[in-house]
């Protein structure tokens, strides 16, 4: 059974929900990026884009790896990895753009709103 927890910005506000296996299998394949229906989440009228995510072990998703891998990358300042020192860099783990059975969390960013306020129809579902 996959169960993800959705964390879902809008503007200020973050909103966290899980979903279960019905929900959640239209969510695996699904890369970094792209859109994603409300309908799936049980809110119709909104439309979400996936801006990353974490795996089971707690590695982030990078966006420009390809597929669900987990890969050590290394990496300087930004992304995954912020240095204490000017220049530095060091091997980090990541996992893939693309969400499989071993990611668990899903962060996305509202890209098109929908008639009812987002916290009104996650409450009831």
């Amino acid at each position: 059974m996959v169960e993800y927890k959705l964390v879902i910005s809008e503007r200020e506000k973050s909103l966290a929900r899980t979903v279960g296996d019905p929900q959640a299998a239209g969510f695996l394949g699904k890369r970094i990026g792209e859109t994603i229906g409300g309908e799936l989440i049980g809110a119709s009228g909104y439309t979400f884009r996936i801006t990353g995510g974490t795996d089971k072990s707690g590695f982030p998703l990078r966006p420009d790896v390809p597929g669900a891998r987990q890969t050590r990358l290394f990496v300087g300042e930004g992304f995954g990895f912020h240095a204490p020192r000017r220049g530095m860099r060091r091997r980090r783990t990541f996992r893939g753009n693309t969400v499989s059975e071993d990611t668990v969390q899903i962060n996305l960013i509202v890209e098109q709103k929908g008639g009812k306020p987002l916290a009104e129809l996650l409450a009831a579902t």
